[in-house]
């Protein structure tokens, strides 16, 4: 058990069994009355964001969370594979807990999976990724980028919004937060 004190920035509580990343907190200290520590919480399993006071002092359960990076392998059917590069030991993380991310993940690509007593939390991949067009709609003569933008099929499968002038085989960046396109890549 830990105490008000411990309360720093990404640390994960346990609450009622599930488990609260804390994104902000406060420690206040009013006049008049106890002092009190204001936090915002982070539920790691459904992204749900909520506000909790807690008395200064009061005993809290903290939970250790081991973030790791880890390299993607494969799709199997049942799950995403991962493989720790440092000693290629491979999980098994389920549909459900890579969530969109599977959006945006290539194979041989690197992820940081958090786990807790052995069990995948989430899996957080960099802020944003490049993808290669597979289909989209030929450009017209004229099209701008300050014009439209049509859907273009990247090479995970999903699809995304890019500039009219955009053709099949040009590399784009992605942010993996929202899907949105971050613009070309030329290498």
């Amino acid at each position: 058990m830990a105490s008000t004190a411990d309360i720093k920035n990404g640390v994960v509580i346990n609450i009622d069994g599930q488990l609260w990343s804390v994104i902000e907190f406060q420690h206040v200290k009013p006049g008049k009355g106890g002092a009190f520590v204001r936090t915002k919480l982070k539920n790691i399993m459904t992204g749900k964001v909520v506000d909790k006071t807690y008395n200064a002092g009061a005993k809290i359960e903290t939970e250790n969370v081991d973030r790791r990076d880890y390299q993607y392998l494969y799709n199997d059917g049942s799950g995403f594979v991962f493989m720790d590069t440092s000693d290629y030991d491979q999980i098994t993380v389920p549909s459900e807990i890579v969530g969109d991310a599977a959006n945006f993940m290539l194979e041989n690509q690197m992820a940081t999976v958090a786990m807790n007593n052995g069990n995948p939390l989430y899996v957080e991949l960099p802020a944003s990724v490049v993808l290669e067009i597979t289909y989209t709609e030929p450009g017209l003569q004229g099209d701008r980028s300050t014009g439209g933008t049509k859907p273009a099929t990247v090479e995970t499968g999903y699809q995304i919004q890019v500039p009219l002038f955009l053709e099949t085989g040009t590399r784009v960046k992605v942010d993996t937060r929202t899907g949105d396109y971050l613009g070309r890549v030329t290498d």
